[in-house]
């Protein structure tokens, strides 16, 4: 299956492309990058986290919504990184020995997101109204 992802290094460096071959449980995927046609490795562990979009168009001033419920998508997850950025969605899995994660944003507009667990590239992973140990 093809994926247009969006991968996001911690330094800000992105890549946009489509991706056949990530898995949340392996450590390393590819990008072609949609510009070049470049086949791109990339490891998880360099990235701050990879977005699955519908396209490449966004909106720097876009706020997404954050008191909905998306039922059936998963425990509500908050993710703080170190860049002081916040997401909130929901995950089915969150397992600190795996690579990554998926992660549902609340707006159901969005795609999906896949990140690393702690300690990098975030500072804490919980969920909301619940001590950060809940994922951890």
């Amino acid at each position: 299956m093809q994926n247009t992802v969006v991968v996001r290094y911690p330094d800000g460096r992105l890549i946009k492309g489509t991706t056949h071959d990530f898995l949340p449980n392996k450590n390393t995927f590819h990008v072609q990058e949609k510009d070049t046609g470049q086949r791109i490795p990339v490891d998880l562990s360099e990235l701050k986290a990879v977005f699955f979009v519908k396209s490449y168009d966004g909106s720097k001033d876009y706020r997404e919504k954050t008191d909905g419920q998306r039922v059936g998508m998963g425990r509500k997850i908050q993710v703080k990184f170190r860049d002081g950025e916040t997401l909130v969605g929901y995950t089915q899995g969150y397992t600190p020995n795996r690579p990554s994660f998926f992660v549902f944003p609340e707006a159901t507009t969005n795609g999906s997101w896949s990140s690393r667990p702690p300690p990098s590239p975030f500072s804490s992973c919980s969920q909301p109204g619940v001590s950060p140990s809940f994922y951890g």
